[in-house]
């Protein structure tokens, strides 16, 4: 029995480590498409947010909370600030994440991942400027939230749609229907 329960730790470990090392890299690129893509500052497409909706929507909160954590704290090591690259991160993922959860929660049927994703990435957003604003002692900044917010439906949308399609090829044996509390509106 006990040699179970530690193949199982054992495996939550490496399922998270793979994880986090996709939503790693899937951040790298994304920033190497940033540079040659001209976008305004802020903008990205969110191609690591489809690692966390896999997480949201098959492995369940407590994961998706130590992903986000892993995520963030990989990614500023790798930036060489992490202490701002930290701040702004945690402070975007962290609102992200529990904007996310309460909506697919709370939203049932009448939220789709794509819905989920949409907040996720306008909460983002939110969270970010809110700790620019904090830190710099800028509230001004709060201003460009409303630009950020355009973005964050558009990039929500295509990352929601890349999502849905990674947690149906990608769900885990026998954990049935990912999209079952959406009473099937992922068609």
């Amino acid at each position: 029995m006990k040699q179970s329960s530690s193949r199982l730790t054992t495996q939550r470990m490496t399922r998270l480590a793979l994880l986090a090392a996709a939503a790693v890299v899937l951040g790298y690129i994304e920033g190497i498409l940033s540079s040659f893509m001209l976008l305004p500052p802020g903008i990205k497409l969110g191609l690591a947010n489809t690692v966390l909706l896999y997480s949201i929507y098959l492995l369940g909160p407590g994961y998706s909370v130590i992903l986000m954590l892993l995520k963030v704290v990989l990614t500023g090591f790798m930036s060489g600030n992490l202490a701002s690259a930290f701040f702004y991160s945690m402070g975007g993922g962290a609102l992200s994440l529990v904007m996310m959860l309460l909506v697919k929660r709370l939203g049932g049927r009448g939220v789709s991942i794509v819905g989920v994703s949409v907040v996720g990435a306008v909460f983002h957003n939110i969270g970010q400027i809110l700790v620019a604003a904090l830190i710099l002692r800028t509230p001004g900044l709060m201003f460009y939230v409303f630009p950020l917010m355009i973005a964050a439906v558009v990039t929500g949308i295509i990352t929601g749609i890349a999502g849905r399609q990674i947690v149906r090829v990608l769900k885990l044996p026998g954990s049935g229907d990912p999209f079952q509390e959406e009473g099937g509106s992922e068609g």
